[in-house]
C-alpha cells in the first residue's frame, strides 16, 4: 500500500491572500493527477461538525446497529451455512441511509430522526451546498472557463436544479475483514463529493498508479472527490478515480458523503471550450442525459467506468430525446 504523506490537503484560507496561486495550483494537480483532496478552513463551523457527527454516532448506536449486525452477519455466514468467501462478494460492511435535500428535501420524511437531528442536518446540508458551489467555481477557474459554468451545465433545463443527497453511513467493526469490503471498489457517478468522515477510524482508499492510498483521516476537514460527470464535462481533463472502504475489525467509522450532481434531466456533454480543435468533430466523452446514465451505472457501479462511457459514445441525445437503456 502507498502511503499517503503526499496526499493533496488544500487550506482554503490562502485564497484569500498572496499565497491564492500556490492554493489553486495545488488543487489543480490534485484534480487532474488525483481525483481527491481535502481542505481545511472551508467555513463550516467546528460546532456544526462536531454537533452532526454526535448525533449521527448517537442515532447509529440506539436505533440501527443492532439491526445491521444481525442483517450482516446472517448475510455473511448464508444464515450459518454455505461459503463465507462467496456469501461475501456481494456484501458491503456497511450501514446506510439516504437523504435527498434538491431539488426537494425527503428529511421529514425519514423515520427515526429526533427534531434535533433533523435541523442539525438541514444546516449541514446548507453549508455543503453552499461550499460545493463554491468549488464548482474554483474549478472554473482552473479550467479556464467561465465562472459558473460548471454550475449550470449542472442545471437541468425543466427543474433548473441539481439534485443533491447526502449518505449516512457507519462501518461497525466487522469479524471478517479478510473476506469483506466496507464499500467496495468503484467510482462516483455524479458531480462533485463532499466528504465528512470520522477522524479516528479509517478505511477509505483510493486507487492510485496501481497502488491503494489512505485518505488520511483529519479532523474537522473535508475530502473532495469528483464524479463520472466531471470527468465527461472537463473532456477527461480531471478524472473520476477508483476508490473503497475497507472493512476493520475494530471501531465504528463514521461517514457522511454530499452528492452535488446534475439535475436528473441535465444533459451532460465535454465543454466546447475544452475540446481541442481538432477533436471539434468528435470530443473524447459522449453525450447524454444524466438520468439515462445513473439507470446504467446503478447496475454496473462495481465495474469500470469506461464501458459506461462507451455505451452512450455512439448516441446523441437531448432535454427532448431520451435514452432509453434496456
Amino acid at each position: 500500500m502507498a502511503p499517503s504523506s503526499s496526499f493533496p490537503i488544500i487550506d482554503l484560507g490562502l485564497l484569500d491572500g498572496e499565497e491564492r496561486p500556490a492554493a489553486m495550483d495545488l488543487m489543480r494537480d490534485a484534480c487532474e493527477n488525483w481525483g481527491f483532496f481535502q481542505i481545511l478552513n472551508h467555513g463550516i463551523s467546528t460546532e456544526l461538525m462536531d454537533e452532526v457527527e454526535r448525533l449521527i454516532k448517537d442515532h447509529y448506536k440506539r436505533v440501527r446497529e443492532q439491526r445491521f449486525l444481525e442483517f450482516a452477519s446472517k448475510a455473511l455466514t448464508k444464515d450459518g451455512g454455505g461459503d463465507a468467501k462467496a456469501a461475501a462478494e456481494n456484501l458491503d460492511w456497511e450501514s446506510t441511509f439516504f437523504v435527498r435535500h434538491l431539488p426537494e428535501s425527503n428529511l421529514a420524511e425519514i423515520p427515526d430522526l429526533d427534531d434535533g437531528y433533523r435541523r442539525a442536518m438541514r444546516r449541514f446540508a446548507g453549508e455543503l451546498e453552499a461550499l460545493a458551489e463554491r468549488l464548482l467555481d474554483l474549478l472554473c477557474e482552473n479550467l479556464g472557463l467561465d465562472k459558473g459554468y460548471l454550475a449550470r451545465a449542472f442545471r437541468g433545463p425543466s427543474k433548473g436544479a441539481p439534485t443533491f443527497a447526502t449518505k449516512v453511513s457507519s462501518y461497525p467493526p466487522c469479524p471478517r475483514p479478510d473476506l469483506v469490503s466496507g464499500l467496495r471498489a468503484h467510482t462516483d457517478a455524479g458531480g462533485i463529493i463532499l466528504l465528512f468522515q470520522d477522524d479516528r477510524v479509517g478505511g477509505l482508499q483510493l486507487l492510485k498508479d496501481g497502488e491503494w492510498v489512505d485518505v488520511p483521516p483529519t479532523r474537522h476537514s473535508i475530502v473532495v472527490n469528483l464524479g463520472d460527470q466531471l470527468e465527461v464535462i472537463t473532456n477527461g481533463r480531471y478524472k473520476s478515480v477508483v476508490h473503497r472502504v475497507v472493512a476493520q475489525p475494530d471501531g465504528n467509522r463514521m461517514s457522511i458523503a454530499s452528492f452535488y450532481n446534475p439535475g436528473s434531466d441535465a444533459v451532460i456533454f465535454p465543454a466546447p471550450a475544452l475540446v481541442k480543435d481538432e477533436e471539434a468533430a468528435e470530443a473524447a466523452y459522449p453525450k447524454f442525459v444524466f438520468e439515462d446514465y445513473m439507470k446504467l451505472y446503478v447496475r454496473h457501479k462495481f465495474e469500470a467506468k469506461e464501458p459506461r462511457f462507451q455505451a452512450f459514445k455512439s448516441m446523441e441525445t437531448d432535454s427532448s430525446n431520451r435514452i432509453a437503456i434496456a
